[in-house]
């Protein structure tokens, strides 16, 4: 078997330290989008986690919204508490994170980050995310994704 890149190397030994054995699935031609992860895996859209980076107030958040979802800045501003949300920057996200935009996995962020999961994800048995690259991806059980991130469920979509 080849050997795992660092970052999502690092990435599996966090998750270990959660409780969770992550297999991670490498794709050289990219998950970066929800749309090219799907096609990757063989998955719904539906069942991709997008992990996208908001800034509240002084506070970067972290929203995973299923992969067909648009998030409603209203909702994620509202389970936040304050009066309204922006996307993070590339150099906020990395930041915040540790990771680079397009891998950033649900859990295991360089500083404590708030975290909201879009409660359609919790429809599936299995979703799918990133894990520190954009070729780098996992499986895990919603209520899994919820516990290790330390996340709130919320709806979190523009309808």
């Amino acid at each position: 078997m080849a050997t795992l890149h660092p970052t999502a190397a690092a990435f599996v030994a966090t998750a270990r330290e959660r409780g969770l054995d992550v297999e991670v699935r490498e794709f050289p031609e990219g998950t970066r989008t929800a749309e090219e992860a799907a096609r990757a895996v063989g998955v719904d859209v539906a069942q991709i986690v997008k992990s996208l980076a908001f800034r509240a107030g002084d506070e970067i958040v972290m929203a995973l919204v299923s992969g067909v979802n648009r998030l409603d800045e209203t909702k994620l501003a509202a389970a936040c508490r304050v009066a309204f949300v922006g996307r993070a920057d590339a150099r906020a996200v990395r930041d915040a994170t540790g990771y680079a935009i397009g891998g950033v996995p649900p859990f295991g962020h360089a500083t404590s980050l708030d975290v909201y999961v879009d409660e359609d994800l919790m429809r599936f048995d299995v979703v799918w995310a990133a894990a520190g690259t954009p070729h780098h991806v996992f499986a895990i059980a919603p209520g899994d994704l919820v516990r290790a991130s330390d996340g709130r469920v919320a709806d979190l979509a523009a309808r």
